[in-house]
């Protein structure tokens, strides 16, 4: 019997729905599982409108919806967030996840309504269930948000409904409804909160490393939306255009991020940097070896390259090749999470700003090196990569990045969780670098046993999950600040239930793995 893989995937998230609701039992876990419902009837109606061309704009092929993996993340998140913060006492963090859950489930809800208004005949099951989980989870936002966090709640909501038709209007085949939720959602929430911090700067505190995020997010998105309307009237690849976006770019940065930022951190942002990596000598070996790691990179992207052009057969690199930047990134954010994570998050944020700067440049040809780019990683586009962006390599960035940029350090004592919630910021080496690499260069090598229904093997499951156990294990050698006090088993559940889901997922690993096996750790 052909079993569909969207049903496994829908079961191992209930899976986790259902552990974070026993965990915590509070009115936004039960409305958890309401959303979850609809959810799960909205995302049928989702993949019929993909199948039959009925969408409004154009969505990544080759994959499902992912309504719902993608509508549970910030809800869940925000709930275990919440958690964490009441049981330190941080009653301004506490309010804060009760914000970020209650706009996961409206922006949910919100995707859930396009679907059901576009599709012919109107589905009246589904528009019950639909309206029944909305009135719970309303019903809960009147009873535990004050005027203003609903307020703050609509704002965001406001500008997820404008940025998503920019760009799924201008980025077409880029992403799934799933992966435009959780990466559109994610972004408009930075945006308002920018704007709101920028409002209140008397009000503005805590670490001066948390503000570059939110800036460079905010400064990216307003090059790529303003080129990508001006080239659409006028020829990007010519030297006047080209000189036209760098000195466009050297303005925004230099003269709007630059100030923004000087705002929130008190002093010039260059002058901070500059005091901060060289504030001592580890700093500067772990800087010094990053750039030899950038240069192992650099150096395998031009190998490859030349062995195609050689007379090669192969037009495309191979899984295992592609795994080989995975096994460099390992190698890059192991030592930071150990020895220096503050590094690390600057680090790690400079080059997010890097590499979507890059992408500007190969997407819209801008010399001198728009068209070296695109030729040199033509070579490693797999089956995801089919609009006009080539986001791989960001997605993995992200997805090793995510949990380092989430931790709560304002709720945890001296920067550490007990238990399980000691290996949160590992999260992403342990689904991504650890657990997707082997389960890719496993299965397609020495896999047999396929699971029901897709491509990926028993074999490379097991050898991930008993690699992630490998790793946790030299985590705890390595790193003093661990300590796991007897929650073995609920890492090895948590890993499995992870392992699972990267072997029935068809949405982008690299980005929701992370966030689910944060979400169970952090429990």
């Amino acid at each position: 019997m052909q079993i569909n893989p969207a049903l496994v995937e829908s079961a191992v998230v209930l899976a986790v729905v259902l552990c974070v609701h026993m965990a915590i039992w509070n009115q936004h876990s039960w409305c958890s599982i309401a959303l979850f419902i609809q959810a799960f009837y909205v995302q049928h109606k989702w993949d019929r409108l993909l199948r039959s061309g009925g969408a409004v704009f154009q969505f990544r092929p080759a994959a499902n919806s992912g309504i719902v993996p993608a509508s549970m993340v910030m809800p869940l998140l925000g709930l275990v967030l919440k958690e964490k913060c009441s049981a330190s006492g941080n009653v301004y963090f506490e309010r804060f996840s009760m914000v970020v859950t209650i706009t996961g489930m409206m922006l949910a809800l919100f995707l859930s309504l396009i679907a059901l208004g576009i599709t012919r005949p109107v589905p009246t099951n589904t528009c019950v269930i639909a309206g029944m989980a909305g009135s719970a989870i309303l019903y809960t936002t009147k009873q535990t948000l004050t005027v203003s966090e609903v307020i703050e709640v609509l704002e965001v909501l406001l500008i997820f409904v404008y940025l998503s038709l920019i760009v799924l209007y201008l980025l077409p085949r880029c992403f799934t409804p799933g992966e435009a939720l959780i990466i559109v959602g994610g972004i408009s929430f930075i945006v308002n909160q920018l704007i709101k911090r920028s409002l209140n700067l008397a009000e503005v505190k805590g670490d001066p490393v948390n503000y570059f995020l939110p800036v460079i997010v905010v400064g990216s998105l307003l090059l790529g939306v303003f080129f990508a309307l001006l080239f659409c009237f006028m020829e990007s690849e010519t030297w006047v255009s080209s000189l036209f976006f760098h000195m466009m770019t050297a303005v925004l940065a230099l003269g709007i991020l630059m100030p923004w930022l000087s705002l929130f951190i008190g002093r010039h942002p260059i002058m901070w940097l500059l005091d901060f990596v060289t504030l001592n000598d580890r700093r500067l070996c772990l800087l010094g070896y990053w750039v030899f790691l950038v240069v192992v990179a650099t150096c395998v992207v031009l190998h490859q390259n030349y062995q195609r052009q050689s007379g090669s057969k192969k037009h495309q690199a191979s899984t295992i090749v592609r795994k080989y930047f995975h096994l460099i990134v390992v190698a890059t954010y192991v030592p930071g999470l150990i020895y220096d994570r503050q590094l690390l998050h600057v680090a790690s944020v400079g080059c997010l700003a890097v590499f979507l700067f890059l992408e500007y440049v190969r997407y819209f040809r801008i010399r001198p090196v728009g068209q070296l780019l695109r030729q040199l990683l033509t070579l490693f586009l797999d089956e995801r990569d089919c609009g006009p962006l080539i986001l791989t390599h960001i997605y993995l960035l992200l997805g090793m990045s995510l949990p380092i940029w989430l931790f709560p350090g304002p709720c945890a004592p001296k920067g550490i969780l007990p238990g399980a919630g000691g290996l949160v910021p590992y999260a992403g080496v342990l689904a991504v670098g650890v657990g997707d690499t082997v389960a890719s260069v496993f299965g397609s090598t020495m896999g047999e046993i396929r699971w029901p229904g897709t491509k990926k093997t028993m074999e490379g499951t097991a050898t991930s999950v008993f690699a992630q156990i490998i790793a946790v294990a030299m985590f705890l050698i390595f790193d003093g600040s661990i300590n796991l006090n007897s929650t073995y088993s609920w890492i090895v559940g948590s890993i499995t239930l992870v392992a699972m889901l990267e072997a029935y997922t068809s949405q982008i690993d690299n980005l929701l793995l992370p966030l689910y096996l944060f979400i169970l750790l952090l429990l």
